[in-house]
């Protein structure tokens, strides 16, 4: 009974070894990582497992190393489970495994070991420092070794724009590139384009910047300080200039001419500043600054207004000025239709306007309210004075004043 019992334990270890097949999973790994391929059985005796790489060339026997690489290592040998350790993983590793259990027959089992290629730093080419407003550039940016192929992407500053993407193979990676195509102008001066690589290696995008810097010629505007100039005042014209390089010099000049008075017409820059305004300072004043690209200018009509703005407050009246400010404005502007033209549409202007309009409309209403008041009752012609006691027109046209002596002209006679 024994001997029976004996027997039909290691029939059942025979049977179950027969059965059993090793366990593997799949590997991902990134290139320059390590991988841990691990083989197990749940129940042996004593039968050894092996490993071998995609070349078929054993890697562990048990714990025994076969193959001389020092990348390969053993992490753990059992009778039951077998684990190696693959370090400073390169695309060439990637293929499938075998773990073998030498029973009669040999089982298999195959683990996929995938290396995951990392895409270089990107890079953009194209750009010319600096492009002239007008041409055409094609940047393009490059990213090599990456596995699978990887994701480029565009951003003119933080909006996304769209390239054309192409990936060639270079053995078992892939070099991968965007291209992007425009015609630059003036807004694109400044402007930072990146180039940005994604992919399931990198636990954050690559990203290249580069900022373009575009030349155009310059454009110029004159502005100043004072909406009505006067006799006296202070006043500055600023000549702001836009332009890659910036324009330089700023040259000022007046009717054609240079500045009359330098005393009173100081140049500092951009500022032309006259510290006393009179009337010879009528005239046109024009602005001239250049760079390589081209030159441009800018002018300005210059109206020194009177002491006329001064009576037109007199006559609009204090207290009346004091309500409505803008009254003065208004005057002195309607002095001069050309006021308008010279510095355009003003809302102090409007509202001055709109105030007289309005003030005088309520004098007018006031005036007439107060007329009609006074003037309110009943009257009666000359020749009706006296007639309210009179028992009928006969007698209300003879008692009527002045009429005493003409009564009888006055008759009515009814046939």
């Amino acid at each position: 009974l024994i001997w029976m019992s004996s027997a039909h334990c290691d029939e059942r270890l025979f049977q179950g070894s027969q059965g059993q097949f090793p366990i593997t999973q799949n590997v991902t790994v990134v290139e320059g990582g390590t991988a841990n391929m691990t083989c197990r059985v749940d129940y042996n005796d004593n039968t050894s497992l092996q490993w071998s790489n995609p070349a078929q060339q054993t890697l562990f026997f048990g714990n025994k190393k076969a193959l001389r690489d020092h990348r390969i290592e053993l992490v753990l040998a059992s009778s039951q489970e077998l684990v190696i350790k693959i370090s400073d993983v390169s695309l060439s590793d990637e293929g499938q495994y075998t773990c073998s259990l030498f029973t009669m027959p040999v089982k298999t089992t195959k683990a996929f070991l995938t290396v995951l290629g990392v895409p270089g730093r990107p890079e953009i080419t194209g750009f010319t420092k600096p492009a002239m407003e007008g041409d055409v550039i094609a940047l393009t940016c490059t990213t090599p070794g990456s596995k699978p192929a990887a994701n480029i992407r565009w951003f003119r500053n933080d909006q996304e724009v769209q390239g054309t993407k192409e990936a060639n193979a270079t053995g078992k990676s892939f070099a991968v590139r965007s291209s992007l195509q425009f015609q630059v102008d003036r807004r694109d001066d400044g402007v930072a384009y990146t180039c940005s690589v994604e992919h399931v290696s990198l636990p954050n995008p690559y990203m290249t910047t580069e900022v373009l810097e575009v030349h155009y010629a310059p454009h110029l505007e004159i502005t100043h300080s004072l909406i009505i100039p006067q006799e006296g005042h202070y006043f500055k014209l600023e000549c702001v200039s836009i332009g890659n390089p910036i324009p330089e010099p700023v040259l000022w000049s007046k009717d054609g001419g240079e500045l009359p008075d330098i005393e009173r017409m100081i140049v500092e820059g951009r500022e032309l500043t006259i510290t006393t305004l009179n009337k010879t300072d009528n005239g046109t004043y024009r602005c001239e600054a250049s760079n390589h690209l081209g030159t441009s200018s800018a002018e300005y009509i210059l109206f020194v207004y009177g002491g006329y703005c001064n009576a037109a407050k007199h006559l609009a009246g204090v207290s009346f000025v004091s309500t409505f400010p803008s009254m003065s404005l208004c005057l002195c502007l309607c002095t001069d239709p050309n006021a308008l033209d010279q510095h355009g549409p003003d809302h102090a202007l409007i509202g001055g306007v709109v105030a007289v309009v309005v003030f005088i409309t309520l004098c007018l209403i006031i005036v007439l309210g107060r007329y009609l008041a006074r003037h309110k009752g009943t009257y009666l012609t000359h020749e009706a004075k006296g007639a309210e006691d009179a028992p009928d027109a006969d007698t209300a046209i003879i008692n009527a004043e002045g009429n005493h002596v003409h009564a009888e002209e006055k008759k009515e006679y009814f046939i």
